[in-house]
């Protein structure tokens, strides 16, 4: 029998869905203030448990709360997302179909990219290639709000969302990571093996290396080894920031 849901992982819940995704440390103080509040049992290294319970109740609508990690810097994050594409779901999109195919077209581009990113160039003249209806490029500006020259890339709540289904369309350009084994779109490739690591998880694994080799096949690794930042267990709580980009759940500009 399913553990059954108090108002504290209501609360939880309301929130997370409020904010559509959340930083990991601000995940854990809202687990700590809603265990309190509520008075419900809470212990600091539980909140994927508590979460469980959540995602139990959730699987009659199709929805969960997933955790992943971003690839810029590697902190967790945690969403709200929808597993189930339906109707329902379809027609709950606030944009039009040649806005959607602009967004698939674009994905396309970051996707096939070496980096992970699509340039702004790029982006502008998909919007020429439209099937359903041909876009204007003052069009596709607003669609990725004010578009500036830049870089775009998915924002890692699209790719935490949407994980299984860029695995199964394009599931001979991507891959996923040798370290953290979720889906990697900005990652190091190593050219004996072709096995992928994200950037934070590389910067991890060989930080204490010398001469860092590949995890796989034990080849040198002839990439420039990333920096990384402070865990985010040891920053300070927050609100939840989200950089410029079509949605929080969409693409986002560097």
């Amino acid at each position: 029998m399913a553990t059954p849901m108090t108002d504290g992982h209501r609360r939880f819940l309301q929130v997370l869905m409020s904010h559509g995704i959340m930083e990991g440390s601000v995940a854990r103080t809202l687990h700590r203030n809603c265990c309190e509040i509520h008075k419900v049992y809470y212990a600091h290294d539980k909140l994927d448990d508590f979460i469980n319970v959540v995602n139990i109740h959730l699987q009659p609508f199709f929805m969960q709360i997933r955790k992943g990690m971003s690839e810029d810097d590697g902190k967790t994050y945690y969403a709200l997302v929808n597993l189930a594409e339906t109707e329902i779901t379809k027609m709950a999109s606030d944009y039009t179909e040649n806005e959607l195919e602009l967004f698939r077209k674009t994905m396309d581009a970051i996707i096939i990219s070496e980096n992970g990113f699509a340039s702004s160039t790029n982006i502008l003249n998909l919007a020429d290639q439209l099937k359903i209806k041909k876009m204007k490029k003052k069009e596709a500006e607003q669609v990725l709000q004010n578009l500036r020259d830049g870089e775009y890339t998915l924002h890692t709540r699209c790719i935490m969302e949407m994980e299984q289904y860029i695995l199964s369309n394009y599931q001979d350009l991507v891959r996923k990571c040798n370290i953290c084994h979720s889906l990697a779109i900005q990652s190091q490739v190593c050219e004996t093996c072709g096995i992928g690591m994200h950037l934070p998880c590389a910067g991890k694994y060989f930080k204490a290396q010398m001469e860092p080799h590949c995890p796989h096949c034990n080849e040198f690794w002839p990439h420039e080894i990333p920096e990384i930042n402070r865990p985010d267990s040891q920053l300070p709580s927050s609100a939840p920031r989200e950089r410029r980009g079509t949605s929080s759940s969409g693409t986002r500009r560097r």
